[in-house]
């Protein structure tokens, strides 16, 4: 969950500005939190405190409401839009990364990590993006290869993890489709060196740079097992009380 949301802190600043490449200051005074962070927690409050995942959601978008929601989640938020809306955005999988920590069995893990999406994004590109992110932090987190979860994403879900980084970058654009980003994602962590490696990485494709570094950062995280310590007190600088107080017991919780 860390590493989820420093990616998105850390991309914050692109999502509109884009850059190409892996040189950059990680953090400045620009550097914020987004709705990433916000539906994470949201996502971490449910598992922690036996909420439904839509009554958690709402409440902590509710209560950040400028952090940034796409028009589709801002409708169903305000009440305006009952049920999921069939979204096949990256919201699913932006939010999913406690998931795969706190759960156990693959079983649990594709089921909650499709209740989790489901409550909004109930598209099978939607759940399928969402159960993606959450399988490949277990499968890391149980000490798999970069070749195990590769093989694994790729068979079960039949994204294309065969591109590089270096072929997709020249030509990507902004996307916030489960299909268009969530694939981009994991290919940025398999090229990795560790967790920074990553989200530079990540972010020098372009796109929606927030979301994607969310996504590969929840990854590296799990496989790398450390992130710097620096980067986590500049995380810590940028949120709210109780957003910390939420992930330390997180961590606590499912040791790690």
């Amino acid at each position: 969950m860390l590493g989820a949301i420093i990616g998105d802190i850390i991309g914050s600043r692109f999502e509109k500005n884009n850059i190409k490449s892996k040189d950059f200051q990680l953090f400045n005074n620009k550097s914020r939190f987004t709705d990433d962070t916000v539906l994470t927690i949201a996502i971490a409050n449910s598992i922690l405190n036996d909420v439904e995942y839509s009554k958690s959601v709402k409440h902590y978008g509710k209560k950040y409401p400028l952090a940034g929601y796409g028009k589709s989640f801002k409708k169903w938020l305000a009440g305006s839009t009952i049920g999921p809306y069939n979204s096949w955005g990256n919201g699913s999988a932006m939010r999913v990364s406690p998931i795969g920590y706190a759960y156990e069995t693959e079983y649990q893990i594709l089921e909650e990590a499709k209740k989790s999406a489901e409550i909004t994004h109930n598209h099978e590109e939607g759940i399928k993006g969402a159960q993606s992110i959450a399988m490949s932090i277990f499968l890391a987190k149980n000490g798999k290869s970069k070749k195990e979860i590769k093989d694994y994403i790729q068979n079960k879900f039949g994204y294309d993890l065969n591109r590089t980084i270096d072929e997709i970058r020249p030509v990507y654009k902004f996307d916030v489709s489960c299909q268009g980003s969530v694939p981009e994602s994991i290919i940025a962590f398999l090229e990795s060196e560790n967790f920074e490696d990553t989200i530079r990485t990540a972010i020098s494709i372009g796109g929606d740079s927030d979301t994607i570094a969310c996504m590969a950062g929840s990854i590296a995280e799990s496989f790398y097992k450390e992130i710097p310590e620096y980067m986590i007190t500049e995380m810590k600088k940028r949120l709210p009380d109780e957003f910390i107080e939420i992930i330390e017991s997180f961590k606590k919780a499912y040791s790690y």
